[in-house]
């Protein structure tokens, strides 16, 4: 799965690519520094693989892990090639989920492309483009199926319908994905790949002084109410604090959390909840060679799940032997949850849950 990494010149994009990926992309304070997008790899925070690990002391922990494209600069008029908008946009196009950095810090020295900070102009100049690219590829298809839809074409007049219920709410300067479809029409709009259906995640990217008063932040304020407005989460954090966070060992970061009075970092939060908004979870497999979180898409069921390990897994799939994860850890381990009855035997139709600790038995 992949999320782009957007939001206008100079915001902060880079700095908090560097500080997701530790990939060291660059970040100077000029626009169009990102013009390649950049692409890191980043793990899932989940401590229930620590404590498997523990358990079993293991040789090897493998946590999920989720892809990040530090998108270049979007600036206005990019949807018509501005500022090197149609190569900007077509990155945008590749990825699952948008994660749009919004400048809300006051700094001198940091140079704004249009020489004010106003969260709301920089999430509406985004919103916009993307909004005015989409409008053109739903005018393009409604062009493409209205002959064949007045000529008696079902499939043609139900695609011809959902795009020109698509054309209104573009026309109105609001994203798709704030639209309610039923089952079909969701479907047609997703084989659309339009750019405002993807999820979003605002990250509001603060100053090193407002870290503990961020909800004093009158910016902050502006971005949660506009991110309201569109079923939109919204993440809080200093992305400079946490570039510098990233270079720190352990035991150093451990000691800055307790002085910030805080649990976890604001790029965990910002990890875990674009997991979630991709609708993942994650299934454990344990022992002493390996723990390991694996990917999959909440809803799949325990074949498919399967074949994430490898494909013969999911062709010869016999059974698997399920205990959710609190259960196994108090049980001790597989052999203790087996003869405790907590292991369970679920068959083809077992829908996965977050959390399974799983034994597949298979035969080819």
């Amino acid at each position: 799965m992949k999320l782009g990494v957007v939001g206008l010149p100079n915001v902060g994009k880079s700095t908090l690519f560097n500080a997701i990926t530790s990939a060291g992309a660059a970040a100077e304070n000029y626009p169009f520094c990102t013009i390649e997008p950049n692409v890191g790899v980043v793990a899932v925070p989940d401590e229930r693989l620590k404590v498997l690990g523990e358990l079993y002391h293991t040789q090897k922990i493998t946590p999920a892990i989720i892809e990040f494209v530090d998108i270049a600069g979007i600036v206005k008029g990019a949807s018509k090639g501005e500022g090197l908008g149609n190569k900007f946009l077509s990155h945008i196009r590749e990825v699952d989920a948008i994660i749009h950095v919004v400048r809300c810090f006051d700094d001198a020295k940091i140079i704004h492309v249009s020489n004010k900070i106003n969260p709301l102009d920089d999430m509406q100049v985004i919103n916009l483009e993307l909004i005015l690219a989409d409008l053109e590829t739903v005018e393009k298809r409604i062009a493409k199926c209205e002959k064949q839809a007045k000529q008696g074409d079902k499939s043609a007049q139900k695609e011809y319908d959902v795009l020109l219920k698509c054309k209104e709410q573009l026309e109105n300067e609001k994203p798709i994905r704030t639209l309610d479809f039923n089952d079909m029409e969701n479907a047609l709009v997703k084989s659309f790949f339009l750019l405002t259906d993807k999820p979003v995640i605002y990250c509001a990217n603060i100053s090193e002084n407002d870290i503990s008063n961020e909800n004093d932040n009158q910016y902050v304020k502006m971005v949660k109410q506009q991110a309201k407005s569109e079923n939109a989460e919204v993440i809080v954090l200093c992305a400079k604090i946490e570039d510098e966070l990233a270079k720190l060992p352990d035991e150093d970061k451990k000691m800055f959390y307790e002085e910030l009075h805080i649990t976890h970092s604001g790029l965990d939060n910002l990890v875990t909840t674009s997991y979630r908004l991709l609708g993942l979870i994650s299934y454990l497999t344990a022992g002493e060679k390996e723990v390991r979180a694996w990917t999959i898409t909440r809803g799949t069921k325990a074949p498919q799940a399967a074949g994430k390990i490898h494909t013969d897994f999911e062709k010869g799939f016999i059974k698997a032997e399920i205990c959710d994860y609190k259960n196994y850890i108090d049980c001790g381990g597989y052999v203790a949850a087996k003869e405790q009855g907590k292991m369970r035997v679920e068959g083809k139709d077992y829908i996965m849950k977050d959390g399974d600790v799983v034994l597949f038995r298979f035969n080819v």
